[in-house]
C-alpha cells in the first residue's frame, strides 16, 4: 500500500528546503552592496556580510574576462567558498607592487612601511620610499617583465600587485603557483584622469582603509573640478601642440585620450581634439607641421629636456612658432634622486595638480600664486 502520510511528509520537507534556499538567496542579495566607483571603469568592490569581492574588470588590454578576488578577515567563514576562488586575507600587512604609480597611493594611505619589494627601484622618486630602499627595507626585484622570482618568493608578501600589457606575466604566474596571491592592476588602462586617480580605492580596500581612500579621492576630485571651473572663465583658448618624433614618426595624444581630456578641461584648443582613439596617434612630420606650426604652446615634447636636444634630434623642430617663441613646456626635467621622472610616478594619483599646471601655463592670470609641480619651461 502507498504510504500517503510519508509522501506528504517528504513533500512538505522538500517545500521547506526550497523555501530556505530562496530565503538564503534573498539574504545574499540583500547583504551585498557595491561601492560608488564614480570614474574608474577597471575595477569594482562588492561588500557582503563577512567578506568583500574585488573585481578587476580589465586586467590587461586583451583580457576578455574579469578577475575576481575574495577578501576575507578573521571573522569570515572560509568554508562558504570553493577551492578555485582567489582568497586574500585583509588587511594585508606587506606588499610588493610593480609600478611607480602605486607608490604615491601607498604613501597617501599611510602604509609605506608595508612595501617590501619593487622592480627597478632606481625609478622610484619619492623621498620617503627612496629612504626605505637605501635602508634595505625594500628589496630590488629586477625588471618588470623578468622579475627575480626567487627573491620575491623568499619575501613571501601577503600580495603582489602586478600589471601586464597583453596577458598574464610569466614571472607572476610562477609566483602565484607558490601560493602568493597576485592581483593584476589595470589603472593605466583608465580613459580619464579622475578614473586613474580613483584606483586609490583599490588599495584602500586591501588595507582596510576604505574611508581614508574615499576621503583622499574626494579631495582630489574636488580640487580637479574646482580648477576646471576656474579655467572655463578664461575667454582665451591657446592652441596646443604635443609630443615629438621618434624614428621619423610623431607620437602625440589621440583626441579621446586622458591627456586630451586634460587639455580640454584646462580650456585650451588641442589641435588634434577631434581625432579618434584613446591612446597615441602616429603621424608623419609634414602633417604635424601643417596643423601645428603656429600652435601657441607645445606641451610635453616626449622625453626631450632642452631645445638644443630637440635640434640635435632634428633641425625641423625650429620651424614651429612655439619653438621660436620659447613656449615649450616639459615634465622630463623634474626627476627623483636616481633619475626617475616624477610625473610618471605622481601624476596618475594627482591629476588635479597636472590640470593646474596646464592652466597655469595656458592662463597664467588665473592661478597667480600657483607654482608648477610637474612642468617647466624648456630652455
Amino acid at each position: 500500500m502507498i504510504n500517503y502520510a510519508k509522501i506528504i511528509l517528504l513533500f512538505t520537507s522538500f517545500l521547506f528546503l526550497m523555501s530556505c534556499s530562496e530565503e538564503l538567496k534573498k539574504t545574499t542579495v540583500i547583504n551585498r552592496t557595491n561601492t560608488s566607483i564614480k570614474y574608474a571603469k577597471g575595477f569594482d568592490i562588492q561588500t557582503y556580510t563577512d567578506y568583500k569581492k574585488l573585481i578587476i574588470n580589465t586586467p590587461y588590454k586583451s583580457s576578455k574576462n574579469p578577475l575576481t578576488y575574495v577578501l576575507v578577515t578573521d571573522k569570515t567563514n572560509i568554508s562558504q567558498f570553493s577551492k578555485t576562488e582567489k582568497i586574500i586575507k585583509i588587511p594585508i600587512k606587506n606588499i610588493v607592487v610593480t609600478s611607480t604609480t602605486h607608490i604615491p597611493m601607498l604613501e597617501s594611505l599611510g602604509v609605506t612601511q608595508a612595501l617590501i619589494g619593487f622592480p627597478n627601484t632606481k625609478y622610484v622618486s619619492s623621498k620617503k620610499t627612496r629612504e626605505r630602499i637605501e635602508n634595505g627595507e625594500v628589496k630590488e626585484l629586477g625588471k618588470d617583465n623578468n622579475l627575480n622570482t626567487e627573491v620575491l618568493i623568499d619575501l613571501n608578501p601577503d600580495v603582489v600587485i602586478g600589471f601586464s600589457v597583453n596577458g598574464a606575466n610569466k614571472s607572476l604566474i610562477t609566483v602565484e603557483k607558490t601560493g602568493i596571491p597576485v592581483i593584476y592592476n589595470g589603472d593605466w588602462l583608465e580613459e580619464t584622469p579622475l578614473g586613474r586617480a580613483e584606483w586609490i580605492r583599490f588599495f584602500g580596500v586591501l588595507f582596510n582603509k576604505e574611508e581614508k581612500a574615499d576621503s583622499i579621492f574626494k579631495t582630489i576630485e574636488h580640487q580637479y573640478i574646482k580648477a576646471k571651473k576656474i579655467a572655463s572663465k578664461s575667454k582665451n583658448t591657446p592652441t596646443i601642440l604635443s609630443g615629438a618624433m621618434r624614428k621619423d614618426i610623431w607620437n602625440l595624444p589621440a583626441g579621446e585620450s586622458f591627456v586630451a581630456q586634460f587639455f580640454s578641461d584646462a580650456n585650451t584648443n588641442y589641435l588634434w581634439k577631434n581625432t579618434k582613439g584613446k591612446g597615441s596617434l602616429q603621424l608623419n612630420f609634414e602633417s604635424v607641421l601643417n596643423k601645428g606650426q603656429n600652435a601657441d604652446l607645445w606641451l610635453a615634447p616626449s622625453y626631450f629636456t632642452s631645445k638644443n636636444q630637440l635640434l640635435d634630434a632634428s633641425e625641423h623642430y625650429k620651424q614651429f612658432m612655439a619653438f621660436k617663441n620659447d613656449a615649450i613646456y616639459t615634465f622630463a626635467n623634474k626627476k627623483g634622486a636616481t633619475g626617475g621622472t616624477i610625473y610618471y610616478e605622481l601624476a596618475p594619483t594627482r591629476p588635479d595638480l597636472v590640470l593646474k599646471d596646464i592652466i597655469k601655463i595656458a592662463h597664467p592670470e588665473l592661478l597667480q600664486n600657483y607654482e608648477l609641480v610637474f612642468f617647466e619651461k624648456m630652455e
